[in-house]
């Protein structure tokens, strides 16, 4: 694969695609990007940075088109397009090595873009190097992670597909760890601690690991987090643990298995929501949120936000469950003023 410059600019057409000539095209020469570009898949040779990404879709006939990628990270939801018609959209992305976990397999050099939907058709594509981006970097756990295999996902996994050109998701979540292992493993906070820049946000949900950590010990962690951020100029962000999908008889989740309280005693939301009081530090309160809509649900209605159908598992979210968590972090988001309603697809 040949390498682009770092300036790189492609343009894809595909077959379902009205016809067009990309402005850097020449008539009769196959589009740049078209090379890039093989069964739905389009590899850009770029080192790790943040790139903008531009995609033009629409075609011949209606549409409906979605964008995936790196480790199945949902960029962009899926679009209508009427027949005959163009829409375009822009989002920013990430590209790291390790592209997924970060103590996980390194992955495919460059950037990776999939192209799906129900109906997909694209008329261009775009990637160029972005100079004028935020960066949203994610501390956390299984449930926040890019989930390397189907059909687990993470809300972090998720959250890219609110995002608008100019703000980017960084997720540093890492299956398997507490406060005290993120803390402890040099390919974890010490690598993200200088990766933060003055204005990026960093949220931070650790507790489902947490399971032997006594309360001081937390609290001083999430202290510590919170601190090495504000050194660096971020904004730290605390988010309590989803809950697990865990009934009483009466239909509530009102249980120390469901809420997140360790065998110690330990509760871990309560005490995140401490720290943030006598911090100062913005909270969203993922517990509470997702309890309220797992409850809603009720019993059988919430099995799809988990992997209960495939594996019995009441901690771990599927796409859905990702998804609806997702935007319930952006709604945070966009409430508490931490992103720019602008920055974000509220829709």
């Amino acid at each position: 694969m040949r390498r682009f410059s770092i300036a790189v600019v492609a343009a894809v057409a595909l077959g379902t695609a009205l016809p067009s000539v990309p402005a850097q095209a020449h008539p009769g020469r196959p589009s740049p990007g078209l090379a890039q570009c093989a069964a739905g898949t389009c590899h850009f040779d770029v080192p790790p940075g943040t790139y903008d990404v531009r995609v033009v879709l629409g075609g011949t006939a209606a549409s409906a088109t979605s964008v995936s990628g790196e480790t199945r990270r949902t960029l962009l939801p899926e679009t209508t397009t009427p027949a005959g018609k163009h829409v375009t959209r822009s989002f920013t992305v990430n590209v790291r090595t390790p592209e997924g976990e970060p103590t996980g397999p390194e992955g495919t050099p460059g950037l990776d873009l999939r192209i799906g939907g129900s109906a997909p058709a694209l008329a261009d594509i775009r990637v160029t190097p972005a100079r004028h981006t935020r960066q949203i970097f994610l501390v956390g756990d299984s449930t926040v992670c890019d989930q390397p295999g189907d059909p687990y996902s993470g809300w972090g996994q998720q959250l890219p597909q609110y995002l608008r050109e100019g703000v980017s998701v960084a997720n540093y979540a890492d299956s398997g760890e507490s406060t005290v292992s993120y803390l402890g493993n040099p390919r974890l906070w010490a690598t993200v601690r200088p990766l933060i820049r003055p204005g990026d946000l960093v949220l931070v949900q650790l507790a489902h690991n947490d399971k032997t950590t006594d309360e001081a010990t937390y609290r001083a962690n999430l202290e510590t987090l919170v601190a090495g951020v504000r050194a660096r100029g971020g904004q730290p962000v605390l988010v309590t643990p989803i809950v697990r999908r865990w009934f009483n008889p009466d239909g509530t989740l009102n249980n120390g298995t469901a809420l997140l309280v360790n065998g110690l005693g330990v509760d871990h939301p309560a005490v995140t929501r401490s720290v943030a009081a006598a911090r100062n530090v913005p909270l969203i309160d993922l517990t509470a949120k997702t309890k309220a809509l797992v409850e809603s649900l009720g019993v059988e209605g919430s099995k799809v936000l988990y992997l209960y159908n495939e594996a019995r598992d009441n901690t771990h979210t599927s796409v859905r469950g990702a998804t609806a968590y997702a935007g319930l972090v952006r709604d945070e988001l966009v409430t508490r003023h931490l992103v720019p309603k602008g920055r974000m697809r509220v829709g």
